[in-house]
């Protein structure tokens, strides 16, 4: 059976007070390391967690302590890059066994397992770096703004992109009226993170490297199909991943959302497919966003739209972003002209002719990963990325997946309490329900 989440020794560790750190330190760390680096722990390192990983340890001033995945393969071929870091299956060993050598976290683990792990390490002090979407429901995602708050440790969350040149370009040409007020923007991304087929009907014999039940976390038990769930095909099932919008619309509403300073939205509304079945998300989603106006918009209120897969841009938005777009960005319609924002692109302004000639702002690149760990080492909170940013950020891409199993319905987003306030049934999906001993921890 499944431990329970908080031990009695972790519940000591988390709320002892008056415990001394060093001066370079936040008040989150309770030690330093004896070479002054930042004693780091990594949870989930294959795939992305792979790349967190290296791009984390290309810092000087961070030494990696302890490792964790749930797939032995995973874990190996970590070990074999960090061989001195101690290796574990199961992240709750680790931040109870590692609590007084660790002084951060980063969590690359399916979307499921960001919450749980998360709130765990930020309740033990631990600077927190999470991968997106902060997580996989509206609850957790709140949670974790809260409680990086309440410890006072340093956090980011895994949208590369927002500190680059290109998204700092396009947040500095909009706040400074560049193309006037913004009327409305536009996202999209051609990826298909979703199923519109029958769960099999089959029971697999779980492979030897794979702890399944580990795997599974809070969700509710259900029988390994092998290829279905793990490794990559999570992002598709409903209680794992978060779809297409889940996982790439961090990164496209990065630049608006920060452009615009939007809070959360007040209404969404599906026009894509429903999901077949409650095991998969539908693809080809199609949501309507309405969020409340600020000094950068046209009017009161400001709407934006996210498109997936096959669902297509309004012709009339293609041409006046000049008539051909990226597999995947955005487009900001302004009452002085149009910005299309290409991901992993710069940002263009249209007209063409009538921009050629404006002065670009001078922006300059960071180093989204070098950034969380000199802040930690600092003791700034301010990071590109904080959960501050990003939670709000979160409960927008959240939200529009909440929308997904009721197309044409408005739901109305109460954001100071925590629910959708004219709809019941899709209210119930705010919070998941949790496998016994799987409960949040500290919640």
């Amino acid at each position: 059976m499944p431990q329970p989440l908080v031990s009695r020794r972790r519940f000591l560790t988390t709320t002892a007070a008056g415990l001394a750190v060093a001066p370079w330190v936040t008040s989150g760390l309770r030690a330093a390391s004896p070479n002054g680096k930042l004693r780091h722990a990594s949870i989930g390192v294959g795939g992305m967690g792979e790349s967190d990983l290296e791009s984390l340890a290309s810092h000087p001033m961070i030494e990696i302590v302890a490792l964790c995945d749930v797939d032995s393969n995973n874990l190996a071929a970590a070990s074999k890059l960090f061989p001195k870091a101690t290796c574990y299956c199961d992240w709750r060993d680790l931040l109870e066994k590692e609590a007084d050598h660790i002084d951060s976290v980063n969590v690359a683990t399916p979307d499921h397992l960001h919450g749980s792990i998360g709130l765990e390490a930020m309740s033990l002090g631990k600077h927190l770096y999470g991968q997106k979407p902060l997580a996989q429901n509206l609850f957790e995602c709140r949670q974790m703004m809260l409680r990086a708050r309440e410890k006072k440790v340093v956090t980011q969350m895994g949208i590369q992109v927002s500190a680059g040149r290109n998204e700092r370009l396009a947040v500095a040409l909009i706040r400074q009226g560049a193309i006037g007020k913004v009327k409305e923007v536009h996202s999209w991304s051609y990826k298909k993170w979703g199923d519109m087929e029958p769960v099999p009907s089959q029971t697999d014999e779980v492979t030897k490297e794979l702890d399944w039940n580990l795997w599974l976390g809070p969700a509710a038990e259900r029988p390994f199909i092998n290829g279905y769930y793990h490794p990559q095909e999570w992002r598709k099932r409903r209680d794992f991943g978060t779809g297409t919008l889940g996982d790439m619309g961090c990164h496209m509403f990065s630049a608006w959302f920060r452009a615009l300073e939007l809070a959360a939205p007040i209404e969404v509304c599906s026009k894509g497919p429903a999901p077949l079945n409650a095991t998969n998300w539908a693809i080809n989603g199609l949501v309507e966003y309405t969020f409340k106006g600020t000094a950068h918009t046209a009017a009161d209120t400001v709407k934006v739209t996210w498109y997936d897969g096959d669902s297509q841009l309004p012709a009339e938005v293609i041409a006046a972003a000049g008539g051909r777009i990226s597999k995947e960005g955005s487009v900001f319609l302004g009452t002085d002209g149009v910005m299309l924002f290409p991901h992993g692109g710069a940002p263009l302004l249209v007209p063409k002719e009538k921009f050629k000639n404006y002065p670009m702002p001078d922006v300059q690149a960071g180093d989204h990963y070098h950034e969380f760990i000199d802040c930690c080492l600092k003791g700034d909170f301010k990071t590109g990325a904080n959960f501050d940013i990003a939670g709000p950020l979160t409960e927008a891409v959240l939200l529009g997946c909440l929308s997904s199993p009721f197309p044409g319905e408005v739901l109305r987003w109460d954001a100071p309490g925590l629910k959708i306030s004219n709809h019941e049934l899709a209210n119930k999906l705010v919070k998941r329900d949790y496998r016994k001993g799987w409960e949040l921890p500290g919640v």
